[in-house]
């Protein structure tokens, strides 16, 4: 789904909240969680305001990560800005992939490598030892530069082989301790968009803007 172009000029810089991203379903994803606490906020993705160069993610937490790609987003437009950063961390490898799970075999972006070097890293490693959890952080910098985050997991276990033809990245070799039986990659998107940890971390921050929290 491509997403509309956006003249920046015609935004009300008090009503409007940049989506870090020019992905069409990332933005109606968050749209459709926090719209429902802000219904007169309109949120727009940063790809619809201009081409921009994506910053360097030299954060060491999730929470870093999100911030800088906020910061930058606010930045370029002058506007809030919201942006995300999530990974997979698997508690034998001492929370590897971590922030690195993009690149977690070097390449950013290499699902097949990364899945790859997830199992031989975890190889002759027990079932119940091979407990994971996808963890997601959103956060939200306004033009003062003040900073609100919501934090969301999605606990499971890593699989011994990939299954499954939806998602990405890891959704093969995880194993939601909510869908027993099925990889994340089995899942219908609604199935995995109720108990993602991206969802969790939207709520979170809802419930935090909203004051619910």
């Amino acid at each position: 789904m491509a997403l509309e172009k956006i003249d920046i000029d015609t935004l009300d810089p008090a009503a409007t909240i940049v989506v870090a991203t020019g992905n069409a379903h990332k933005l109606t994803e968050i749209e459709a969680i926090l719209g429902k606490g802000m219904p007169e906020v309109r949120f727009v993705a940063l790809g619809q305001l201009g081409d921009f160069e994506d910053p360097e993610e030299n954060g060491t937490t999730f929470l870093e990560n999100a911030i800088i790609k906020a910061q930058a987003a606010v930045e370029e437009t002058g506007l809030m800005a919201i942006a995300d950063d999530s990974g997979l961390v698997v508690d034998a490898l001492d929370g590897e992939p971590g922030v690195y799970s993009a690149r977690y075999a070097g390449v950013h972006g290499d699902d097949t490598a990364n899945n790859a070097k997830l199992l031989v890293n975890l190889d002759g490693v027990a079932d119940e030892d091979r407990t994971a959890r996808f963890m997601s952080v959103v956060a939200l910098i306004d033009t003062d530069g003040l900073v609100t985050y919501g934090e969301g997991a999605c606990e499971g276990v890593i699989a011994h082989e990939g299954r499954g033809d939806h998602g990405f990245g890891y959704d093969p070799l995880f194993l939601p301790v909510d869908t027993p039986g099925k990889t994340m990659a089995e899942l219908t998107a609604d199935e995995k968009n109720a108990i993602s940890h991206r969802f969790h971390a939207l709520e979170h921050l809802s419930a935090k803007l909203t004051g619910e929290e």
